[in-house]
């Protein structure tokens, strides 16, 4: 039976959504395994064991924490090897992508990223061309890297499992590697993250400055909120919001679209939404090109009334 590889930065108290789904995509593809970054609680190693992860891979140095993608990817190839892991398997976030790329340079393998699908002989499926066209590919050297997009995969409910086992590796810590300095909590809003959320609410140009329509819907709906590029760059709202080809790329169940125009750049970062509602007063956007359901009209008249029938419906 092959060996998966699983890469978990950070895991915190429990796993994270991006996580679960990864560790049931390597269950159905194989033998699970996990190199896992950060503090290791008992309920984390309960939750990798009921996943089917028989083996932890831990680091040897305490330093890699705080260094940035190098000591990464450097612990990563390092659990690979010693794994003997036949794929590895990480989240879709910018920084993933970079650790996966290293990590194929150290191992001389090749590397596929924004996969929604992995078959068993891991092939993958993939959006290319600001996701105006899928493709299937696969890779031709060595053991294969693949980050793979948040909300693809329905996550497994596992019953109980045994204990992992758990395996530090060495590794040399990189002396050039860029190091953190400080930290800076980031203000919790309520909302699920970005990446992970399955119901994503984004305003763009058409907002003008005023994002509470869009911000009471995403909590009608407990729901993420994101933003175009033109909303980000006029400083209306953080750039971490930022959805699109320069932005973040989501997968959510529903995708609610409110005053973008929907030109190829933000179609890149939300195209493979399993259902798109755009609502935009110009009947002939592009968005409406590619959403299930349209609303042609002033997103501060739609949106308002959308949050209060839903939370009529909630009551």
């Amino acid at each position: 039976m092959a060996k998966v590889l699983v890469y978990i930065d950070t895991p915190g108290k429990n796993l994270h959504k991006t996580d679960r789904e990864l560790l049931t995509l390597a269950g159905s593809l194989g033998e699970p395994a996990a190199a896992v970054l950060g503090d290791l609680t008992d309920g984390v190693a309960a939750e990798l064991g009921a996943y089917g992860a028989g083996t932890v891979y831990r680091p040897s140095s305490d330093g890699l924490g705080e260094l940035l993608v190098a000591g990464k990817a450097a612990f990563l190839a390092a659990a690979a090897q010693e794994s003997q892991a036949d794929a590895v398997l990480l989240g879709n976030t910018f920084e993933a992508k970079e650790i996966a790329a290293r990590t194929g340079i150290r191992l001389s393998s090749g590397v596929i990223t924004d996969a929604v699908a992995v078959n068993e002989d891991f092939s993958a499926t993939k959006s290319v061309f600001a996701g105006s066209y899928s493709v299937n590919c696969a890779v031709t050297t060595g053991r294969p890297i693949i980050t793979v997009k948040a909300n693809t995969i329905e996550v497994a409910n596992p019953e109980g499992g045994s204990a992992p086992e758990i395996r530090t590796v060495d590794v040399a810590v990189p002396d050039a590697a860029a190091r953190i300095t400080g930290r800076t909590e980031k203000t919790a809003s309520g909302r699920p993250s970005l990446d992970e959320a399955r119901i994503v609410v984004a305003g763009g140009r058409g907002v003008d400055g005023n994002f509470g329509p869009v911000e009471d819907l995403a909590d009608a709906l407990g729901a993420a909120v994101g933003a175009s590029r033109a909303a980000t760059d006029a400083g209306w709202i953080d750039h971490s919001a930022q959805i699109g080809q320069t932005g973040k790329t989501v997968s959510p169940q529903l995708y609610i679209s409110a005053g973008i125009s929907g030109a190829i750049q933000q179609k890149a970062g939300m195209q493979t939404a399993k259902v798109i509602v755009a609502v935009n007063k110009d009947p002939d956007a592009p968005v409406f090109e590619i959403a299930d359901f349209g609303v042609v009209g002033d997103l501060a008249t739609v949106l308002p009334q959308a949050t209060e029938e839903i939370k009529k419906r909630q009551s």
